[in-house]
C-alpha cells in the first residue's frame, strides 16, 4: 500500500515538474499535511526544481527533504531581484524546517521614531508594525546610547506618554512637566511649540539616524551664518552649541574616506552548523551602520547562497539604496541598478578588511560564549581540526604519547600519556622500565614499548587509541611504525618537533613525514603543546624518582646489618637519603629500633 502511494506521489510531483516554466520565481515544498517545509528561488523555476528529483542526494538533509515534499508551489516573479526578495519575505513569514533561518536577534535594541501627531524618539527591543519608523538593530550598545545622547542634546523632544492629539492640546487638559523648565522639551502639549516646528526637528532627527549627520550639519551652519548677519546673536549662539554637537559626534564615528558615500559592504565567516555575516553601510564616508548576525544552517547550504540571502535581508531592514556592494568573492546574483565588486586595494579593500575583522571577531565571541555552556564542545572543536589537519578517518576521541627519559643508558625508562577527549586521563598513564635494549638507544626503546603496550592492549581486549603522538621528530615516528608493523596493528602516527629553542614548533604526519606548520597561540597549538609537555613531565618524574632511589638504595647498602625490609621501611618513612641524614637517632630509633638507629647514624 505505501509502495502504491509513493509512486502515485512521484507521478504527481513529476506533472508538477514538467509543466513548470522556464523563468525566474519562487517555488515552495509542503509536506503531506500542507505546511511549507522549504522556499527556494530560482532564475529558472524548471530547471532548479528538476534537480531536486532528477538525481540521487547522498544521504543527509536534503535526501530527507525530496523524501517528505508531497506537494510543489510556485510564484512566477519578473527578475531575479524581486525572487530574492519574495524568498526572504516568505521564508521570515513561514519559517520552514528546511530553510536557513536568521537567529533571534531580539536581544538587540532598536530606535523608534514613533508614528504620532508629536512623534517621540525611545529605544525598545519590540517592533510593532503600527507605521512607526525602526533604526537599528544596533548589536554596539555604546553606538546607540551615543547617537541618542546627541538627539537628546540638539532637539527638545518629548519623553511622555501623553496621547497630544490636536483636540487634546486645544482642551487644555495637559501641563508642562519637568522637562520644559529644564529646557529639554518645549511644550507642544500646551501648545508653546507648533507641529511644523516639531516636526522640522523630526525631519533631522531621522537624517541622524540614517547616517546622514553631514547634510544636518550643513543646515545648522547655514542658520547660524544667517543668524548671525541678521544680527541676532544670542540665537544664532545656540545653533553654534549645535553644529559643534553635531561635528564633534561625527568626528567620533569611524570615518573611512571623503570620497566614499552610499555603499553597503558585507563579509562570511562559518563553521560547521553556522554563517555569521557582517554588515557595514557607509554614508559621507563614515560608518553609519555596523551589524552582524549569524544563520543557522539547514541543507548544507554555500557561502555564495548564505551571503546572497544576508544581503538581501540586510538592505531590506535598513532600506539600504546604495548602487555598490563590495563582497569578498563574486555572486551570481543580480539586483537592479546595483554593482558588486571585489576590491584588492585601497579604501574599499581597507573597508572589507574591516568587515572581515568584525565578522572574525563575532565568530570567535560566539565560540567562546558557546564554549562556556558546553566545554566539551571546544573539546570536540580541537580534535575535528587535528582530524582535518592529519586527514583521519575518525575523530581522534583517545590520543596516547610517548616519550623516553635516561641519562647516557642508565636507569632509561619511558612513559605513555593518555588524552581523552582532548583531556587528560592520569589513571590511564603508565610508566615502564625499559627491559630488552643496553645503553643510551632511543629508537629501540620506543619500539621496545609500543610492542608491549599494544600487544597486551589487544590480549586484554582494552581500547586502542585513535591517534600516537611521539614526543620527538621523524625518527621516533618511524620507530613506532615499525613496532606497529610487527605485531599487525594500524593505528595513525603523528609527531612533535621542537625548535632550537626546545618549543614546540611543528606537527609531522604521514610516512614520508608532511610538516603541519603550527601557529603558536591557537588552541589547537596550546593543546598539542600540553600533551608533549606532559608526557615530558611523566617521563622525566619516573627517571628521577627511579634514579633516586637507586642511589638511596645503594647508600643503605654498604651498610652492614641493614636488610631489604629496614631499607623499605626507611624509605617509606623519610622519602630519601638526605632526610635519613638528618634525622636524629630518635626519629630513626622508631622506625627499626635503636641499635640500627645508631649503625646508620654512624655510618652515614
Amino acid at each position: 500500500m505505501e509502495t502504491s502511494n509513493k509512486k502515485e506521489k512521484d507521478v504527481y510531483l513529476k506533472g508538477i515538474v514538467l509543466n513548470l516554466p522556464d523563468k525566474p520565481g519562487i517555488y515552495q515544498y509542503l509536506n503531506d499535511e500542507g505546511v511549507i517545509i522549504y522556499v527556494g528561488k530560482a532564475k529558472n523555476l524548471k530547471k532548479r526544481v528538476s534537480s531536486y528529483f532528477n538525481k540521487e542526494h547522498q544521504p543527509g538533509k536534503t535526501r530527507v527533504l525530496v523524501s517528505k515534499i508531497a506537494d510543489i508551489k510556485y510564484i512566477v516573479v519578473n527578475s531575479e531581484e524581486d525572487a530574492l526578495l519574495l524568498e526572504n519575505n516568505l521564508i521570515k513569514k513561514y519559517k520552514p524546517r528546511y530553510n536557513v533561518l536568521l537567529k533571534d536577534d531580539k536581544t538587540y535594541p532598536s530606535i523608534c521614531v514613533q508614528n504620532e501627531y508629536f512623534p517621540r524618539v525611545f529605544k525598545t527591543r519590540k517592533i510593532i508594525r503600527n507605521g512607526s519608523t525602526y533604526f537599528g538593530p544596533y548589536s554596539h550598545l555604546p553606538s546607540m546610547n551615543a547617537v541618542l545622547d546627541l538627539i537628546k542634546h540638539l532637539y527638545p523632544i518629548r519623553t511622555c506618554n501623553l496621547n497630544l492629539s490636536p483636540e487634546h492640546i486645544r482642551s487644555g487638559k495637559y501641563n508642562v512637566c519637568l522637562d520644559y523648565h529644564i529646557k529639554k522639551c518645549a511644550g507642544p502639549c500646551i501648545g508653546l511649540q507648533s507641529h511644523d516646528d516639531y516636526l522640522k526637528n523630526i525631519v533631522q532627527i531621522k537624517e541622524i539616524l540614517k547616517g546622514n549627520t553631514q547634510e544636518v550639519s550643513k543646515v545648522l551652519l547655514k542658520q547660524m551664518n544667517d543668524l548671525a548677519s541678521e544680527m541676532r546673536f544670542e540665537e544664532a549662539q545656540k545653533i553654534k552649541e549645535k553644529y559643534e554637537l553635531i561635528e564633534n559626534y561625527r568626528s567620533r564615528s569611524e570615518v573611512v574616506s571623503a570620497v566614499l558615500h552610499n555603499i553597503d559592504v558585507f563579509s562570511i565567516e562559518e563553521d560547521e552548523g553556522s554563517a555569521f555575516i557582517n554588515y557595514l553601510h557607509i554614508v559621507n564616508g563614515a560608518i553609519n551602520q555596523a551589524f552582524t548576525f549569524e544563520y543557522k544552517k539547514k541543507l548544507n547550504e554555500s557561502k555564495e547562497e548564505l551571503l546572497a540571502l544576508g544581503i538581501v535581508e540586510m538592505r531590506e531592514r535598513y532600506k539600504s539604496s546604495s548602487r555598490e556592494i563590495i563582497v569578498p568573492f563574486m555572486l551570481d546574483i543580480e539586483l537592479n541598478n546595483v554593482q558588486f565588486s571585489v576590491p584588492v586595494r585601497g579604501d574599499k579593500k581597507k573597508l572589507l578588511d574591516l568587515s572581515q575583522l568584525n565578522v572574525k571577531q563575532y565568530k570567535a565571541d560566539r565560540l567562546k560564549q558557546a564554549e562556556k555552556l558546553n566545554p566539551e564542545q571546544r573539546s570536540i572543536r580541537l580534535l575535528k581540526e587535528i582530524q582535518q589537519e592529519l586527514h583521519l578517518d575518525k575523530l581522534p576521541m583517545q590520543i596516547e604519547c610517548f616519550d623516553n627519559s635516561n641519562i647516557q643508558g642508565s636507569d632509561a625508562v619511558a612513559a605513555c600519556v593518555v588524552f581523552k577527549k582532548a583531556k587528560p586521563s592520569k589513571k590511564d598513564y603508565r610508566k615502564y622500565n625499559i627491559k630488552t635494549v643496553e645503553g643510551a638507544d632511543d629508537y629501540a626503546s620506543m619500539r621496545e614499548i609500543v610492542k608491549r603496550r599494544y600487544l597486551r592492549a589487544v590480549e586484554e581486549e582494552s581500547t586502542l587509541p585513535d591517534l600516537i603522538i611521539a614526543d620527538g621528530g621523524k625518527g621516533q615516528m618511524s620507530a613506532i611504525k615499525q613496532a606497529l608493523d610487527e605485531i599487525n596493528i594500524e593505528i595513525p602516527i603523528a609527531g612533535l618537533a621542537k625548535d632550537k629553542k626546545h618549543r614546540t614548533s611543528e606537527l609531522l604526519y604521514g610516512f614520508p613525514q608532511q610538516t603541519i606548520g603550527l601557529k603558536q597561540g591557537t588552541p589547537l597549538f596550546r593543546l598539542l603543546a600540553q600533551i608533549q609537555d606532559e608526557v615530558h613531565r611523566f617521563a622525566i618524574t619516573f627517571h628521577r624518582d627511579k634514579r633516586s632511589a637507586r642511589q638511596v638504595a645503594s647508600a643503605l647498602d654498604n651498610i652492614k646489618g641493614i636488610g631489604v625490609k629496614t631499607k623499605t621501611s626507611l624509605l617509606q618513612e623519610f622519602k630519601s637519603v638526605k632526610r635519613i641524614k638528618e634525622a636524629s637517632i630518635g626519629e630513626l630509633a622508631a622506625v627499626v629500633g635503636f641499635s640500627k638507629a645508631q649503625l646508620i647514624k654512624e655510618q652515614l
